[in-house]
């Protein structure tokens, strides 16, 4: 395993970052199972552990928790926070009140006095950033998390967020941990080169798009079982099925599988620290770990940019993060008390 500056922090990590979310209730409920994946892992030189504490409501992390007894030094253990957990409104977010009653939450369910990466979920638009900022920078103070970064930021709060640490003398993201994939290709344009001047690690989740990019969903191979899965949607998407129908011989030219190509792709990227796995089975975790040396050609990659230019997205991925003026209307729109007076002006 040849390991990555994570950014400018000066922490080795693995190409191969470990996610944890399949570990629980909603993937592998078996939790000594999920304990040996975890350690075959950290055997086969992954050194680098993702999870967060919305994922199976903590229960993620407990797991990680009993896989590290022991062996706590050896890994760079990243979590998150800022998703729900609870029903009061002030058990989710990027405030204060609520990040420093979190990161304790997390260090008990994970067993360690100190987390390696303490990351937001994702933005807060109701939440002032040097509040968020001002709160971590304690945090680092205190000794509970050692470097902090950011997943799912625009590119333009990426640099809000640097411009604000500098301005007030707080500690800077040192990560972000957009999605991307050969389907989704959109923080090409700005994300990534952005990561790159800051000096910022980029640990990369869905690189197989969530399973699209693992050759398992095929065009006109729709079955039963296909509607109750997670991501239904985005799995019946032909736009997107198309494009894996034309990778699939592509990879198969190359001596490929698909899943290998998908992440060799994705590591290729200079922008790009680690990409995060999600085995929830041995058999995904050897699968994914025996293609870690692919390196991909170029004659493979500009094949692969024709298929799917540079920085664009081929559908939408699900579960990626929508600014509020995308995902609301009202936000794009004037009122329409506003409207219909113009238009009475303009008759």
């Amino acid at each position: 395993m040849r390991y990555r500056s994570l950014g400018k922090t000066g922490i080795k990590v693995s190409p191969y970052c470990l996610g944890a979310m399949m570990f629980g209730k909603i993937g592998n409920p078996d939790h000594d199972d999920s304990v040996r994946i975890i350690h075959k892992a950290l055997d086969a030189g992954v050194n680098f552990i993702d999870t967060a504490d919305a994922y199976n409501r903590g229960e993620s992390e407990e797991i990680v928790g009993k896989a590290l007894k022991g062996r706590r030094d050896n890994v760079v253990l990243a979590t998150k926070a800022f998703l729900p957990m609870g029903d009061d409104p002030n058990m989710q977010g990027n405030s204060r009140r609520w990040l420093t009653r979190a990161v304790e939450d997390s260090l008990r369910r994970l067993g360690t006095d100190y987390i390696d990466l303490y990351q937001i979920h994702r933005p807060a638009p109701d939440t002032d950033i040097e509040e968020t900022l001002s709160t971590l920078t304690d945090l680092m103070r205190a000794g509970k998390v050692r470097a902090i970064g950011a997943s799912s930021l625009p590119a333009a709060e990426i640099v809000e967020a640097h411009w604000v640490a500098e301005r007030r003398g707080l500690a800077r993201f040192r990560t972000e941990q957009p999605p991307y994939s050969i389907l989704n290709r959109a923080i090409e344009r700005d994300v990534l080169p952005v990561c790159q001047r800051y000096g910022m690690g980029a640990m990369v989740w869905s690189p197989l798009a969530m399973g699209m990019l693992t050759g398992r969903y095929r065009k006109g191979q729709h079955t039963e079982s296909l509607r109750v899965d997670y991501f239904a949607k985005q799995m019946s998407d032909e736009r997107r099925l198309d494009v894996v129908e034309q990778l699939i011989p592509l990879a198969e030219d190359a001596g490929l599988s698909l899943t290998h190509m998908a992440l060799a792709f994705v590591i290729a990227h200079p922008g790009v620290t680690s990409a995060i796995i999600g085995p929830r089975k041995m058999e995904h975790l050897d699968d994914l770990l025996a293609g870690a040396d692919v390196v991909l050609s170029d004659e493979v990659l500009d094949r692969i940019d024709e298929i799917v230019p540079p920085g664009t997205d081929v559908g939408a991925l699900e579960a990626a993060y929508q600014p509020p003026e995308i995902a609301q209307a009202k936000l794009r729109r004037r009122p329409s008390t506003e409207r219909n007076a113009r238009i009475a002006v303009q008759a």
